[in-house]
């Protein structure tokens, strides 16, 4: 036998060996990074709010990992699509955890998404950035609330329109999901409290991607019309938005006949109407796209960049993404690993700046600080700052104004380590509640 014919099968063999060690090696390579989860719907009725989020999370993710990365790894976006799907939500917040095994998951809009999530990511011990405004009335220690609690929000536009408006008469409108309701519930508790009788009051709920707003909007006229001012606080969420805005033009309710005060309306929800007559109508929110700041400007200069169009806004859920990966990458830092309950532990007290000039920490309730703004709608689809809050305001897990709340705390250290801690009893209640 020939040389060659012997050494064949030496070569295949080395070719075999070394084909599996590249193998290895790629395999090795993939696990070499540090998987972070983005959960929004990219489809459905909240596909018009959330599919920016994903995209801001995967600019930022980029940026991370221009800098370096993190303890010494590069970042993996895991993109999934719970497409507005409630139960999906939990679903996928599983996959992410036990097949992906990501090490955070930013992610969900609608307060039902959340409270999907909320057993699975507890019980898998993950932890979840979440970035909208909430209804409070709730604490986990697997979740950091960035995202406006009612105190931050809905307490300070009812109070604006309430003392600096002269407001009398209260539409309380909003899409039928606990958000909404527990929110209305607050709302409604402090409006009474203030000295608005029920026949001031008018609430109203419509589901998910609602379009027929034609006699809603006509009682709406019909109760303002009373000899009273009169304002609508919209809780209205998703692409119900945009049926609802253009019937209000089309009726002629204008700003200075019933203003509208949104809480789920930003930029990204105004860019796909005609904004001309919605002119003069609210929205509270911790942050606008046109704050003048550095801090601002560097941010949506970035955003253009990344996105590649001047055209696209930002928006308050977008700083909240902004604010909550940099605390993440602090904590991650500071702990110097990504395991879940060390992080969480060096989750409190961290502080970076947000985009309207202030610094935001991580309290021990696991919400942050903001500012609040009330912004006018501009006929160019930005918010005209009308009126802000001095300083930053700690969030609230818990109502002042709800019996069985007022008396209530959340603090994830010790020695209360609790999210639902009674401070005339002394003791803590245990799990929160489940949605509605």
């Amino acid at each position: 036998m020939k040389l060659a014919q012997l050494l064949k099968p030496i070569g295949t063999l080395a070719v075999a060996c070394s084909m599996a060690l590249t193998g290895l090696t790629t395999h090795a390579q993939e696990e070499d990074t540090i998987k972070v989860g983005v959960l929004h719907s990219l489809s459905g009725t909240m596909a018009i709010s959330e599919t920016t989020l994903k995209d801001t999370m995967l600019m930022l993710i980029e940026e991370q990992n221009k800098k370096g990365g993190l303890l010494g790894k590069q970042l993996e976006a895991v993109v999934v699509d719970p497409a507005s799907d409630w139960p999906l939500f939990a679903e996928k917040t599983r996959e992410l955890i036990t097949q992906e095994e990501v090490d955070a998951i930013f992610g969900c809009w609608t307060s039902v998404s959340r409270k999907s999530v909320l057993p699975v990511i507890e019980e898998l011990n993950g932890i979840l950035f979440y970035p909208v405004q909430y209804e409070g009335e709730e604490s986990s220690r697997n979740v950091f609330y960035t995202g406006a609690a009612p105190n931050q929000q809905a307490i300070p536009a009812v109070n604006y329109l309430m003392n600096e408006v002269g407001i009398k008469r209260w539409v309380l409108a909003g899409t039928d999901y606990v958000y909404p309701r527990t929110t209305n519930k607050i709302l409604e508790a402090y409006l009474k409290a203030n000295g608005v009788s029920d026949e001031d009051i008018m609430i109203n709920y419509t589901p998910f991607g609602h379009s027929d707003w034609q006699n809603i909007v006509s009682d709406i006229k019909r109760f303002g019309s009373q000899g009273k001012p009169t304002a609508v606080v919209s809780t209205i969420n998703g692409d119900a938005n945009v049926p609802f805005y253009r019937e209000l033009g089309n009726q002629g309710v204008s700003a200075e006949d019933i203003p509208v005060v949104a809480f789920s309306v930003g930029e990204e929800e105004l860019s796909g109407i005609d904004t001309k007559p919605l002119v003069g109508h609210l929205a509270a929110w911790n942050y606008f796209m046109s704050v003048d700041t550095d801090q601002n400007e560097a941010f949506i200069e970035k955003w253009h960049d990344f996105i590649g169009s001047e055209e696209r806004v930002t928006n308050d859920p977008m700083e909240a993404h902004y604010i909550g990966f940099n605390m993440w990458v602090k904590a991650v830092e500071k702990a110097g690993t990504t395991d879940t309950d060390a992080v969480i532990d060096a989750m409190v007290g961290v502080k970076v700046p947000n985009l309207t000039g202030g610094i935001s920490e991580m309290l021990p309730n696991h919400h942050i600080e903001k500012p609040v703004h009330i912004g006018e709608i501009q006929d160019n689809g930005q918010f005209l700052t009308v009126w802000q809050t001095e300083d930053l305001v700690p969030g609230d897990a818990w109502s002042d104004y709800l019996e069985g709340s007022k008396d209530l705390i959340a603090d994830w250290t010790d020695p209360v380590n609790c999210g639902n801690y009674n401070t005339k009893t002394k003791q803590c209640l245990g799990a929160a509640p489940a949605a509605e």
